[in-house]
This record gives structure tokens, sequence and C-alpha cells, in this order.
């Protein structure tokens, strides 16, 4: 704190201009490919119920009932559902999910 009748003064730093620096473009026909996503399929299993299936569907992924019971049919009549999709650590988490909840479910890139 500066005393009564003194003065304080303080100069600010000097500011150095700088040119912009020229970045290299990449050469050639390279194109970068977004990530294709990851689809998380569950499979049909002789153990679970319908109805349970059903159940894991709205409480993980917060499907409709309706949406839930179409998803469990085509698990039950085709064999196996797609029931999410997105990155790769969304889809190992849904996997996850899914194996603690008793289904049988895997995961792999959308074509």
């Amino acid at each position: 704190m500066a005393r009564a009748g003194t003065t304080r003064t303080t100069t600010a730093p000097a500011r150095t201009k700088t040119a912009p620096v020229e970045v290299d473009r990449p050469v050639g026909e390279e194109t970068i490919q977004p990530d294709v996503p990851w689809i998380v399929i569950v499979w049909n299993d002789p153990i679970n119920l319908m109805s349970y299936v059903t159940w894991v569907f709205q409480k993980l992924f917060g499907y409709s009932h309706e949406k839930a019971e179409k998803l469990m049919r085509d698990v039950h009549t085709k064999g196996k559902a797609v029931v999410s999709s997105g990155p790769r650590e969304k889809a190992e988490l849904d996997v996850k999910r899914l194996h603690a909840h008793g289904l049988w479910a895997t995961m792999q890139k959308d074509r």
C-alpha cells in the first residue's frame, strides 16, 4: 500500500510484435476420413425373458416401451438387433452395461 503523499508509478512490460509463422501445407492426395461409428448388437439367448429384455432397453437407453419392445422382438425373431451407435468409447460402455444386466452384446464398426 502506498503512503499518503507518495505516488507510485508502474510501467507495463514492453510488447514485441511477432510476425505470423508460415505453415507448410501437406502435399498430396491424402484425404482424412471421419471415424466410422460403432454399433452395439444384442444377440438372442435362451435365458432372458422378453419382458426383461424390453425393460433393460428402456432402462439403459431411455427408449419408449414401443421402441424397446420392437428391438426385443428383432432380437427374438431375427437373432439380433442394433440397440445403439456412436463413438467407440460409448459403444464399449453400452456393451459393458448390457453385460452387467445379463444380456449378450457385442460391438463392431458400422458399415
